[in-house]
């Protein structure tokens, strides 16, 4: 009874919902009493659009937005955008010529020109150069001329081609030196007027050049040299170095082939001895081969290689066979910060009158000519930058050589005193076995773009095979040089040196007796320091105009043996860019 009688409510509530919307059913109360059991449910995941199964779905009603303008009226009209600019620098002016003149004290004069241009859209190219130095002053601590004249011409031209280029050189070059360099409180004034102590050298030299790009053959060098002097003393020097390059694998083998030869006379013979004999003859040469493999890794760069060298004497006919080692190596540690770098290497030095006379043009024409056997140059050192402007080198080598030339001076020679350089006024070559222990460092900073400093320094032992010491060699030489932009029209500069002391032989010789039993006397030479700054101001990209001054400290210091140098020097001239 007590379920039909709620059957009967519900079914009237239910008839009565869907009898009209808006009726009012009342208030009822109705109790469901039932035991609670919750069970758990598997989890799922609530899909972002779920499907509806309700079989009353409500559908949305669409809604129209519209929005109601009202015209405004304005007087604002905006301006129109430009883009910003950016200022360049203009590319510098390129001039191909140049020319500088100079003057200043002890009738110093400086000349300078050179020009270049170009034909055929740059395919073309001739250089020419033309340099002059001279002095005219007097040094108070010799009675005779110390002027000096140095004058050169350059004529280069240069032909280019895609694959290939060659070109052509002429030089021309006129030196006057005097043997200046008399022993003080010796001489007599009858002595000095008799002596003729000027010397002319003239050099006329011709070169040839070929590369090629896309050959085995990469190209080949030819140098003729003519060199003279006043003394009937005359050089021929011939040099061919032709060179090729060879693909292994993915290696590369280079072979330099060389043929030297030089040979000349001299118009005395040597002043070790009382009587002149008269000119000799001499002749040098060489045929050499150097083959070696490169090979290039990641962080190494390694030349694997040997020079074979044979040397003839012409004059004497005899000739000896000579192998060196030619191996280098590099090898960055710490990038560009630490580089590890070494070599072991060799070869037969052909020594020449002009290559003398290069390093001291106070040598008699007397000399012996003859090669230097350099048996090896091992070195080993690290370099790099430690930070992006500041560099540095150290090395350290010990060198092997045989008859290396050392200036000596010539010993006084009484009997031949008619002849200007035998006075104790000049230098002969004496040839010796040398060992040299060596250590170098430098430094280079680059404190902004526009100011520079560097800073090297070098020492030598030395050991020599007669027990002599190495003449007029330095243990010690270091320099320093600044270069600074001050404005966009003023700059400045100064180069500082030093030179440690050397040992020279001052004797006298002696008719009949070898030239080591002459009286002599070990002498040493003290060491020199030189300043010297130059000054210049630019008017403009075309015209500048400079000054220079030289030995600042005012010091008449010994170069060689009695050859004291000028006092303090100042130069002043101008300089002008244009295009010719």
């Amino acid at each position: 009874m007590k379920k039909l009688i709620i059957t009967t409510i519900f079914s009237s509530l239910f008839c009565l919902g869907f009898s009209q919307e808006t009726d009012d059913i009342g208030t009822e109360t109705v109790t469901v009493v039932k035991p609670y059991s919750p069970t758990v449910s598997d989890a799922f995941k609530i899909k972002t659009a779920p499907s509806l199964n309700d079989s009353i779905v409500l559908q949305k009603k669409p809604i129209t937005y519209s929005i109601f303008s009202v015209p405004v009226a304005s007087t604002f009209t905006p301006a129109k955008g430009k883009a910003a600019k950016v200022e360049k620098t203009p590319p510098p002016t390129l001039y191909n010529s140049y020319a500088s003149v100079g003057l200043g004290n002890f009738n110093n004069a400086l000349v300078d020109f050179y020009t270049s241009r170009e034909f055929n859209r740059g395919e073309d190219l001739l250089d020419v150069g033309l340099s002059h130095f001279s002095s005219r002053g007097d040094i108070n601590t010799t009675p005779l001329e110390t002027n000096f004249y140095d004058t050169k011409l350059d004529v280069s031209y240069v032909k280019k081609d895609r694959d290939w280029d060659w070109g052509a050189s002429i030089s021309l070059q006129h030196q006057l030196y005097n043997w200046y360099g008399l022993e003080s409180f010796v001489f007599t004034q009858e002595q000095v007027d008799a002596i003729d102590e000027t010397q002319n050298y003239l050099m006329g030299q011709a070169k040839a050049q070929l590369n090629l790009e896309d050959s085995f053959f990469k190209g080949s060098e030819l140098l003729f040299r003519r060199f003279q002097d006043d003394f009937d003393s005359g050089e021929n020097r011939v040099v061919l170095t032709p060179k090729f390059e060879f693909p292994i694998t993915n290696e590369w083998v280079n072979l330099a082939v060389k043929l030297d030869y030089v040979g000349g006379k001299f118009g005395a013979n040597s002043l070790n001895e009382t009587t002149n004999t008269g000119a000799f003859n001499y002749g040098h040469f060489q045929a050499g081969a150097s083959p070696s493999l490169l090979v290039l890794r990641d962080d190494l760069t390694l030349n694997l290689g040997a020079n074979f060298v044979y040397g003839m004497d012409i004059e004497n006919s005899s000739g000896s066979f000579y192998i060196y080692p030619a191996i280098t190596a590099s090898y960055r540690l710490v990038d560009e910060t630490v580089i590890a770098y070494g070599g072991l290497e060799g070869d037969l030095k052909q020594n020449s009158y002009f290559d003398l006379v290069e390093g001291n043009p106070y040598v008699s024409p007397t000399l012996q000519i003859q090669p230097t056997d350099q048996q090896y140059i091992g070195y080993a050192g690290i370099k790099g930058q430690l930070l992006t402007n500041l560099g540095y080198n150290v090395k350290a080598s010990y060198t092997a050589e045989n008859r290396l030339p050392l200036f000596l001076l010539n010993p006084r020679n009484e009997v031949r005193a008619e002849e200007g350089y035998a006075n104790g006024n000049s230098f002969q070559v004496f040839y010796d076995d040398v060992r040299t222990l060596g250590l170098f460092a430098e430094l280079n900073v680059d404190v902004n773009r526009n100011f520079t400093v560097g800073l090297n320094a070098e020492v030598y032992n030395y050991s020599t095979e007669t027990d002599n010491p190495a003449w007029n060699l330095p243990n010690i030489k270091s320099s320093l040089f600044l270069d600074y932009q001050i404005t966009k029209q003023w700059y400045a500069g100064a180069n500082l040196f030093y030179v440690g002391e050397r040992e020279d032989l001052v004797a006298t010789a002696v008719a009949e007796t070898p030239a080591n039993e002459f009286p002599s006397e070990i002498v040493t030479l003290d060491g020199f320091f030189d300043a010297n700054a130059h000054l210049g101001y630019r008017f403009n990209d075309q015209l500048s105009i400079y000054a220079r001054a030289s030995n600042l400290a005012n010091t008449n210091y010994e170069r060689w043996r009695n050859f004291r140098v000028q006092g303090f020097q100042v130069l002043a001239g101008l300089s002008y860019k244009f295009d010719f």
